[in-house]
């Protein structure tokens, strides 16, 4: 089975590993979610796309996954946003939570996930800080709270880094309140115009390495199959992650670390601090929601993608191809009044087996493509049965909904599906001007062939 086959590069361990979770049949996942305090850039998208995916294949032979991803709605960076715009941090969090969710669902991604945010969890995480800082691994220090990074062994496990090697004020912000230029902020007080809580160690606010572990102890109660994320942020934030975890829990949070690679501009790191981004939502006005999901899919998710207008509006082309050959193979059935759901072609195993080795969509959409060309065959061959159509566009449908690529298809109403015969009739009986009329009816009513 494939179910039992799957395995998955794991960050922590730097290795392809067999896949085995930690309750049958069921698969708990945390994906770190946005800032919100601006439209996300295609980059942001990614891991959106791609985690939402791994979900779908996941689902599809057999588990039943539960999928968090949070949403970071108290930020320096949204402090800021609410004073430029004059108006709350609340109202642009809410803002910019919304232009996401519609994203994702313009993008085919599933409406099955929850969404906690740190706003919600506060007194969770007030709580988790005063443990670490009582079991002696945090600390107070003036005005804020630190990790202490010598408190527990290995940090730098994720990153494959040692504490002597990482360089003060290159990696790490120096402080001077630190016991150590890597321990990290917990909580700092706060005198600004920011939202702020009261707390053991003074009226402040969180940092931001702390609310995934709180959050993902609150939703799961305890160690999660998958944790994943952009590779930006394996180090430091997934790495301080699995230090507070060691603390108190005494795990790495999650069995298996996935990150997935940057998408790159003119070939260097997108960057909204650096101003050469390009929003997700232009391309989406520039081309089919859809087309960029395939952009993203049709990489291994471990690949650096450099982005261009050009390979973007060659995969918009791509794109359509397959959304023509789905109506076309849908309409046909449609217009056979076939009732009968094909059977899965033996290619489906190809498709699952390049997904079950550490999520390979790129060869996974390359087998799309095959049963792309084998359907648009037998459209042509008028001895290829119904029964033969149906099952490929069973097959070609679960490829689709796998992948999350959705084509926008309008079935017929009874009255177009009689025009739409009486065209095809006046085509056999060589009727050509009465044809001519016929299409010209089936143009006038948008009806895609």
């Amino acid at each position: 089975m494939i179910k039992d086959s799957i395995k998955v590069y794991n960050s922590l361990s730097n290795k392809i590993e067999d896949f085995k979770t930690i309750k049958p049949n069921e698969v708990s996942m945390y994906v770190c979610g946005p800032t919100v305090y601006n439209h996300i850039h295609i980059g942001n998208a990614r891991p959106v796309i791609f985690f939402d995916t791994v979900k779908r294949f996941l689902e599809y032979v057999g588990y039943k996954v539960k999928m968090v991803s949070n949403f970071t709605d108290i930020d320096d960076k949204i402090i800021k946003k609410a004073l430029e715009e004059n108006t709350t941090e609340e109202e642009v969090s809410n803002k910019y939570i919304k232009a996401y969710l519609d994203a994702c669902d313009k993008i085919g991604c599933s409406k099955d996930v929850i969404h906690p945010k740190v706003t919600e969890n506060i007194e969770g995480i007030i709580n988790f800080i005063d443990a670490l800082v009582k079991t002696n691994h945090a600390y107070q220090s003036q005005d804020d709270v630190y990790f202490d990074v010598h408190s527990i062994k290995n940090y730098g496990i994720l990153s494959n880094q040692k504490l002597d090697n990482l360089e003060s004020g290159v990696r790490i912000e120096v402080n001077e309140n630190k016991k150590d230029p890597a321990d990290f902020t917990l909580w700092k007080k706060t005198k600004d115009f920011g939202k702020k809580w009261d707390s053991p160690f003074g009226m402040g606010r969180p940092g931001w390495h702390t609310e995934c572990v709180v959050m993902i102890n609150e939703i799961f109660g305890g160690k999660i199959d998958i944790h994943g994320g952009g590779i930006d942020i394996k180090f430091p934030h997934h790495e301080n992650e699995i230090a507070q975890s060691m603390a108190l829990y005494n795990h790495t949070i999650a069995n298996y670390w996935i990150h997935n690679a940057r998408i790159d501009l003119s070939g260097e790191k997108m960057s909204k601090s650096l101003g050469n981004v390009i929003w997700l939502k232009d391309v989406m006005v520039a081309y089919p929601p859809q087309a960029y999901r395939l952009f993203v899919l049709s990489n291994h998710y471990r690949q650096t993608i450099n982005y261009s207008d050009e390979l973007m509006q060659k995969t918009a082309n791509e794109w359509e191809k397959f959304a023509k050959t789905y109506i076309a193979l849908a309409r046909r059935l449609e217009l056979n009044d076939a009732k009968e759901v094909g059977t899965v072609l033996p290619l489906m195993d190809n498709f699952l087996q390049e997904m079950a080795y550490d999520f390979n969509t790129a060869n996974a959409v390359s087998v799309l493509y095959t049963l792309q060309k084998k359907i648009n065959t037998d459209l042509r061959n008028s001895n290829c049965s119904i029964k033969e159509l149906s099952s490929d566009f069973k097959t070609y449908q679960d490829m689709l909904e796998i992948l999350g690529l959705q084509v926008d298809f309008k079935a017929l109403t009874s009255e177009e599906k009689a025009l739409v015969k009486a065209w095809q009739q006046a085509r056999l009986a060589k009727d050509y001007q009465k044809a001519d009329e016929l299409r010209n009816k089936i143009n006038e009513a948008g009806i895609i062939l």
